[in-house]
């Protein structure tokens, strides 16, 4: 490798005006070669003693000793790494961003969303533009996005990021379950449209009835699905004994329950055994997860938005149970109704504020690799293994290994 050059010369014959002919160089790069203080691989860290070889596209060559790199080495100070997949967002919950008080709760969180569906489209299109401008920016390559409605689809049809969309379903009452999978499957239709993949999932265990769970197994098999779990209390309470703050957001919708009995179990015990047909499953948030309902998870991937976790009721995930019995994290942003920004190294900051002994190693890996592995994607993205293109992003002010308060994150291909 040290023998080549990272730039070559191309001959243009250029034709004047006067008929004549002139023949001209042109430097084009063909490669790049990228070092910085540390790169972390997807897998692990390396020294500054590497280089990160890629072609012009972004696509990984190797990885080599500096000594065998050559010239034409572009140094930065910090950290290189793969880029970032986030995955949890809601793309379309942009426009709501300041809109909803920190510290709500999580019942009127859900209603205050309710309540502020009528924003103009024209400002719903420009705030998921901003967004996803900061996604790109700050160094994510892919997300896993929830989706109420079309109002993405034109978006994802000219964006560099990678989509997968999940179109949630949502619907209490048994007699409804029909009538809203089929007004999902209506919008899962404007994604047939786009290269990406889509699944119709559940919402949450306390808004989606037993035979719309049925009618969303019966549909996904083989599928990767996602829903929101435990992410409050009240919602163990509505399962085990039909208690808690959910029967009063009940109440203020009008939905009548009276047909719905609780299991005695968790939501997780409770809404697990319907998928049945070998769905992979991102489980989002997971706050009040027990260590018997670990003891039931097979093929999970547990996502992380701690920012969003703080910014609705102040509650910080179990991690410490979850690293304990080897769970596969992942880590998700939310959105701008419960968080301050997307940007996923925000999101790393605060966990290790939080959880000072998870090393920066880890929570990297959880917001490279193993996202790809839960999206399905690690053919292209998670890594920096020869192939692949990954993205790259730097990070810059970490401190001795650790995050600090003035790191942040870039893009750099």
């Amino acid at each position: 490798m040290a023998s080549h050059s990272c730039t070559a010369y191309l001959y243009l014959n250029i034709t004047l005006t006067t008929g004549s002919k002139i023949t001209a160089y042109q430097a084009i790069k063909l490669y790049r070669k990228l070092k910085a203080d540390n790169i972390f691989t997807g897998k692990e860290i390396f020294s500054g003693d590497h280089v990160l070889i890629t072609e012009a596209s972004g696509k990984i060559i190797e990885i080599i000793d500096t000594r065998d790199a050559g010239e034409n080495i572009e140094y930065n100070k910090g950290l290189i790494c793969p880029g970032f997949i986030n995955c949890h967002c809601h793309i379309e919950l942009s426009y709501l961003k300041d809109v909803i008080q920190p510290l709500s709760g999580l019942v009127t969180f859900v209603q205050a969303v309710m309540a502020n569906r009528n924003f103009p489209l024209d400002q719903r299109l420009t705030a998921m533009q901003n967004a996803a401008d900061e996604l790109y920016e700050t160094g994510i390559v892919a997300v896993g996005d929830i989706c109420n409605n079309g109002d993405s689809v034109l978006l994802k049809k000219n964006s560099p990021l990678y989509w997968n969309n999940f179109i949630e379903v949502s619907g209490f009452v048994n007699a409804s379950a029909e009538k809203r999978f089929v007004a999902a499957e209506s919008v899962a239709r404007s994604f047939s449209t786009l290269s990406f993949p889509y699944s119709i999932v559940p919402h949450a265990p306390y808004s989606v009835s037993k035979k719309l769970f049925e009618l969303i197994n019966e549909k996904s098999s083989g599928q990767l699905i996602t829903i929101h779990n435990q992410e409050e209390k009240s919602e163990n309470d509505l399962y085990k004994n039909k208690t808690g703050e959910f029967l009063k957001l009940y109440e203020s919708l009008g939905i009548e329950i009276s047909c719905f009995s609780p299991t005695q179990n968790t939501s997780f015990q409770s809404w697990l055994p319907y998928f049945t047909n070998g769905q992979r499953i991102i489980s989002v948030h997971n706050i009040f997860i027990s260590q018997e309902d670990i003891n039931l998870a097979k093929n999970i991937f547990f996502c992380v938005c701690i920012n969003a976790n703080l910014y609705i009721e102040e509650s910080l995930p179990p991690l410490d149970l979850l690293i304990k019995n080897n769970c596969t994290i992942v880590l998700g942003t939310d959105s701008y109704a419960s968080n301050r920004q997307l940007n996923m190294i925000e999101e790393m900051k605060t966990i290790q504020k939080n959880f000072p002994s998870v090393k920066t190693e880890t929570i990297l890996k959880w917001a490279t690799i193993n996202g790809a592995e839960a999206l399905g994607i690690t053919e292209t993205f998670g890594s920096f293994f020869k192939g692949k293109t990954p993205g790259i992003v730097l990070i810059e002010n970490i401190d001795e290994g650790i995050f600090s308060p003035a790191t942040k994150a870039k893009r750099l291909l």
